[in-house]
């Protein structure tokens, strides 16, 4: 089972924010909030980006070693 398959634990970080009371946040610190988040949510996009382009260049460079070499004609 590929780890992308299974399902985000209940208690992990992303779990515990989106579940926070926001009630008690200024409006400031809610600004504030927000641009962390955002700022966080381009550095895990630039991470996928950069794995995803790892992923490619593995998949190319093994689908390239996998093909046989067409083979000589006896002629």
């Amino acid at each position: 089972m590929n780890s992308d398959d299974r399902p985000r634990p209940s208690g992990d970080l992303a779990s515990r924010l989106a579940s926070e009371s926001l009630d008690h946040f200024s409006l400031d610190e809610l600004a504030l909030r927000i641009t962390l988040l955002e700022a966080e949510i381009a550095r895990v996009g630039a991470h996928r980006d950069r794995a995803r382009a790892h992923r490619s260049a593995a998949d190319a460079l093994f689908a390239r070693g996998s093909t046989a070499p067409p083979a000589a004609s006896g002629s």
